[in-house]
């Protein structure tokens, strides 16, 4: 397996990545993307697979995680930018792009933003963002969740150098945010041409299930499966997990 481990500076901000299987059959790579707090390891399971199978697999770290950078700007929509950059400097015509939790918002905006390079679409528990104001005040009353805690704790045993590298001063500037309705990235659902594949953990995940029904009815061409894991599905179902989105990404 060929990798390849690198990084691109974009004005002062450093995006580490690793690109596997460069000479892969396929013609079509798949970026696979983490979720805050995480880095690119999250996903070598799976990776390994696809890159088995003939895929080329491109790993970045977001911006605050893994080897990336840390910055003063930490915008939900700065680490779709990022990777729209990455795809640019790698000269990727097309690609398919799975993300989890935040990666799955960021991955969400590079089919918004450029709906020719998003080939195929994976969104695994992202936490939706909100639509009104009515929303925005019930979230601010809004504790963690036992998953959310769950999800917190078991992640800083099971990937300690993950946790240590994770800039947590983003953490208010990710609360704010989620906090703060965001009717444009609703508004330009329907602007994705790619299928699109989206991953709930059930009820012990973060996804709202009345938000979930209007994302279905947004995106053209969206299908969304359900599994009873939580918020981390590809970590804690990955066998589910996998014969879910490898037919997916073959297709």
């Amino acid at each position: 397996m060929d990798l390849t481990v690198g990084q691109v500076a974009f004005g002062d901000v450093r995006i580490a990545y690793r690109d596997s299987g460069i000479g892969a059959v396929s013609d079509i790579p798949v970026m696979l993307v983490h979720g805050m707090g995480g880095d690119g390891h999250t996903w070598d399971r799976f990776a390994r697979v696809l890159v088995q199978s003939g895929r080329r697999v491109i790993i970045p770290d977001l911006r605050g995680h893994g080897r990336s950078s840390h910055t003063d700007s930490y915008r939900f929509d700065d680490f779709g930018a990022d990777l729209l950059r990455l795809c640019d400097e790698l000269e990727l015509p097309a690609v398919d792009l799975v993300g989890h939790s935040l990666g799955g918002y960021a991955v969400s905006c590079v089919a918004q933003e450029r709906p020719e390079l998003a080939h195929r679409l994976v969104i695994e528990e992202c936490p939706l963002p909100l639509q009104s104001g009515a929303e925005e005040l019930r979230l601010t009353r809004r504790f963690p969740t036992v998953p959310e805690l769950w999800h917190a704790t078991s992640s800083l045993v099971r990937h300690p150098r993950a946790v240590l590298a994770f800039d947590r001063s983003m953490t208010k500037t990710a609360l704010e945010q989620f906090r703060k309705p965001n009717p444009e990235w609703w508004d330009r659902l329907s602007d994705i041409t790619a299928p699109t594949l989206v991953l709930c953990g059930g009820p012990g995940g973060m996804v709202d299930p009345a938000k979930l029904d209007v994302l279905r009815a947004g995106i053209p061409d969206c299908t969304v499966t359900t599994f009873t894991c939580g918020h981390s599905i590809h970590r804690d179902r990955y066998r589910e997990f996998a014969a879910a989105v490898r037919p997916f990404l073959a297709g």
